[in-house]
């Protein structure tokens, strides 16, 4: 049996673009998609690639040791691209544990397959963990950017957790020797994405006429990456990267929450054949979230410099194409938002 790569969360909204992306590019190696699918995780996102040869998808939750190990096994992984994680900052305010369960503990319970499976051989080997820009904290307005220098200092439970994550990736790589690689990402935006995130909650939101919700005064600053650019990235680093190194990707599309909501209900409007600016009345402001970050912004001279890599669509190209995804495919964004597709694969799949 040919050498498989292990993409962990491949039911989500990047890692469904990143399985996308491998089965077509790598067709004569096998693409493993472990996913818990929790709900956020939706195997409709991959209906176009479920046939593949080179495809199969695993319904499992990254937490249980023994059926991790026995992947491991059953299919020789010789490669992990690791994105399974509780990634909503409101969520983690609710109930941080569930956030230290999931992406501490799971991702321990990774490496550490990884590294019992492997055992000492890591030649060709790697296990990738995508993080997130949000383990630096933050930034003033109008001032820096985040490097692979910069020191960390989370300040929300989800933060913290992934914060966590990357020092035990770390710690694996200098204390043992696994082969290991980070990435800390700013903010994706792009189809497919569950709509309790800002672009596709705002542009649902929208459509239906509901209210707007903008934290605060809207002026905390967000770098936007789209997220088949971040896909490509992923690729990169994976077959390029160097093990032991960090690489943060960024979209260079620095915007305040509130001048992405105005410029959405232009767009929206517009697509819709509505009055310019008519939905500008649904904006609401809200009590803002606690511990929330004024700003980040990504510094990626590094993956550029020594990779070669840079965003490809720009933001205006992107969050068109963003919001005709979504305002084309009613039956997806109707199916997540009622958890129906959760009802049915939980049948399919058998449940925890």
């Amino acid at each position: 049996m040919k050498r498989s790569i292990l993409i962990t969360g491949g039911a989500g909204f990047i890692g469904s673009h990143v399985v996308r992306l491998f089965v077509r590019k790598y067709p004569h190696v096998n693409i493993i998609n472990l996913d818990k699918l929790t709900y956020a995780g939706n195997l409709e996102n991959l209906k176009d690639i479920e046939g593949a040869a080179n495809y199969a998808f695993v319904k499992g939750d990254i937490m249980g040791r023994e059926f991790i190990e026995g992947l491991f096994h059953d299919f020789d992984i010789g490669g992990v691209i690791h994105l399974a994680a509780e990634s909503h900052v409101d969520r983690s305010i609710e109930d941080p544990f569930a956030f230290a369960k999931t992406n501490i503990l799971g991702t321990m319970t990774l490496l550490e397959a990884a590294r019992k499976a492997w055992n000492g051989d890591f030649e060709g080997r790697l296990f990738y963990h995508i993080s997130t820009d949000e383990v630096y904290g933050s930034l003033p307005l109008g001032g820096g950017t985040f490097t692979e220098e910069t020191r960390y200092d989370p300040h929300s439970p989800y933060s913290a957790s992934k914060a966590s994550s990357d020092h035990f990736v770390r710690a694996f790589h200098d204390t043992y020797g696994l082969p290991t690689v980070i990435s800390n990402c700013s903010n994706n935006y792009g189809p497919f994405q569950f709509p309790e995130k800002l672009i596709p909650l705002i542009i649902n939101n929208i459509k239906h006429g509901r209210p707007l919700p903008v934290y605060g005064k809207g002026e905390n600053v967000r770098d936007w990456l789209f997220v088949e650019d971040h896909a490509r990235a992923i690729d990169l680093i994976f077959h390029q990267g160097q093990p032991g190194e960090t690489y943060n990707i960024g979209g260079g599309n620095e915007w305040r929450n509130i001048d992405i909501v105005r410029l959405l209900v232009k767009i929206v409007d517009e697509s819709l054949g509505r009055p310019a600016g008519e939905s500008e009345k649904l904006i609401t402001f809200v009590t803002d979230r606690a511990g929330h970050d004024l700003r980040y912004a990504i510094d990626a001279t590094k993956i550029r410099n020594e990779l070669g890599w840079k965003p490809e669509v720009t933001f205006e190209e992107g969050i068109r194409m963003t919001v005709k995804w979504y305002l084309g495919n009613n039956e997806w964004l109707d199916n997540v938002t009622s958890g129906a597709y959760q009802d049915y694969y939980a049948h399919a799949y058998g449940k925890y």
